[in-house]
């Protein structure tokens, strides 16, 4: 049985940011993808403390990217770090927007893995 996964690659660096199921792992959401922290693979976001607030989903912190080489993207991702109780798929995960100019998205058919 498959299962629809995507891969989330910073364009500038052709780095992989996260890889993983459409669903609980890699959330979609208003044009954006909310990823479990199993899902991300790069280390490369940085908090920059530069604040932000939602109406309904509450208080966030942009996250900067750094890609291997160095190259810094400002503000390409987001974290909920006071979220909305009632949204549990932002909690305190890294967020990106879908159609960021430096957002590339691929997307597989994954498969289940049998024990």
């Amino acid at each position: 049985m498959s299962h629809k996964c995507i891969r989330i690659f910073h364009s500038g660096s052709n780095s992989l940011i996260a890889d993983g199921p459409i669903g609980w792992g890699i959330t979609p959401f208003e044009g954006n993808f909310y990823i479990r922290k199993k899902h991300l693979v790069t280390d490369g976001f940085r908090v920059n403390y530069l604040p932000g607030l939602c109406i309904y989903k509450f208080l966030y912190v942009w996250l900067d990217f750094v890609a291997p080489d160095g190259t810094v993207t400002r503000n390409l991702g987001w974290k909920y770090w006071l979220p909305n109780p009632l949204l549990p798929f932002i909690w305190f995960r890294v967020a990106v927007e879908g159609e960021h100019p430096e957002i590339r998205i691929e997307e597989y058919a994954g498969s289940e893995v049998s024990a």
